[in-house]
């Protein structure tokens, strides 16, 4: 019987599948500071959402990494004293690939 590590080293060759992975472990990265910060801050999900203007709903599914909005994800960061930076990377392979489809 393989393991989860074997089984995902073996799925991670698929240059398709890595990329989408990337993607989801950057959102779930992203998902786990907000959900640490607030936490933190000593603040509950409906506090931190009417700080943010937002409802607890929202802040609900961004702490759990379903894809949102980009000023209601720019409007929780900052109620929380998160500053979002954008750094530039170099692009894999698969993205230069991606990119001219």
């Amino acid at each position: 019987m393989r393991s989860f590590r074997q089984h995902l080293k073996e799925k991670m060759k698929d240059v398709r599948f890595r990329k989408l992975y990337d993607e989801e472990k950057q959102l779930a990265e992203l998902a786990l500071k907000i959900l640490d910060t607030r936490e933190h801050l000593g603040l509950s999900q409906i506090e931190a959402a009417k700080r943010a203007k937002v409802t607890q709903q929202q802040l609900s599914k961004i702490e759990n990494g379903v894809n949102c909005n980009i000023a209601t994800f720019l409007k929780v960061c900052n109620a929380l004293g998160l500053k979002v930076d954008l750094e530039f990377h170099k692009l894999a392979d698969w993205g230069r690939k991606a990119a001219r489809a």
